[in-house]
């Protein structure tokens, strides 16, 4: 991030000593601006020309993009934007060489429920991939973080051996996000990953089930999303629901049909 000078890393606590021991390192600096998207006490008790606080005058129905820009006033929200370093980028490009097409498929999440089946990504990358799909011939980089390479490693082993990127578990955040600028698509639940795809400027679909897309559809003009024909709470309008122990996904009746479309519509419109 361009002229960033310091990050203060805060690890929760018992009785917000945390927020406690952030002010005692910010205190005594006179700040330009504040912006603050937790509506700590923090903020307002260090010295400041402005501040940017969220509070209970945002419109918490708005995409989180739309809610951080009201913070601020702005009528119109900056799309979110990712900076990498120097070494990120050349570690990617020896992932993903310059000149070559590269689907980018996004099979894993947080929480198994938002997870569409690994055999309906298979199916995808097939049909995207083939002879009339819109990315005819490309390569296929799969993507995902350490500790998600069960979701994942079904996917990638689907795809021939000269055609596969392996991204799981590959370097660092940075570094999956200069990947991802070098991708020509890409598809996957909704995630972080999804959102990377959204900031490095790539089309972007992202697919939902059981989530608010409202609030967190991929954001920008190349992003578009496509979900189940069930709403968060018909999904899980279901005898013994508890999200900490259900162990298999909700979003069985998105189909590879209607994921396809989606993915050509915004082709089209990209």
């Amino acid at each position: 991030m361009p002229n960033l000078d310091r990050i203060f890393i805060i690890k929760k606590q018992s009785y917000n000593q945390h927020w406690l021991k952030l002010w005692m390192k910010i205190w005594n600096v006179r700040w330009d601006m504040v912006v603050d998207l937790r509506n700590s006490a923090v903020s307002r008790l260090i010295p400041a020309r402005r501040r940017y606080i969220f509070g209970s005058h945002i419109d918490k129905t708005r995409h989180k993009v739309e809610q951080n820009a009201a913070v601020m006033g702005l009528s119109v929200p900056p799309s979110p934007v990712l900076w990498v370093s120097a070494d990120q980028k050349h570690a990617a490009q020896s992932l993903i060489p310059d000149g070559a097409r590269v689907l980018a498929l996004g099979p894993a999440a947080n929480w198994i429920g938002k997870t569409w089946p690994a055999e309906r990504f298979i199916e995808l990358a097939v049909r995207l991939t083939g002879t009339d799909g819109i990315l005819s011939g490309a390569r296929v980089a799969v993507f995902a973080a350490p500790g998600e390479e069960t979701m994942a490693r079904p996917v990638l082993d689907s795809i021939p051996e000269h055609r596969r990127v392996d991204m799981i578990a590959k370097g660092d955040p940075g570094t999956a996000a200069a990947a991802l600028r070098r991708c020509a698509f890409y598809v996957g639940n909704d995630s972080g990953l999804m959102h990377c795809a959204a900031a490095a400027g790539i089309p972007a679909l992202g697919l939902f089930g059981p989530s608010w897309p409202h609030l967190y559809r991929p954001w920008g003009m190349h992003t578009a999303w496509v979900g189940t024909p069930e709403t968060f709470a018909e999904l899980i309008d279901f005898p013994g629901y508890d999200p900490k122990t259900l162990d298999r996904s909700l979003m069985g009746t998105l189909t590879v049909d209607a994921v396809e479309a989606a993915a050509k519509a915004l082709t089209r419109n990209a």
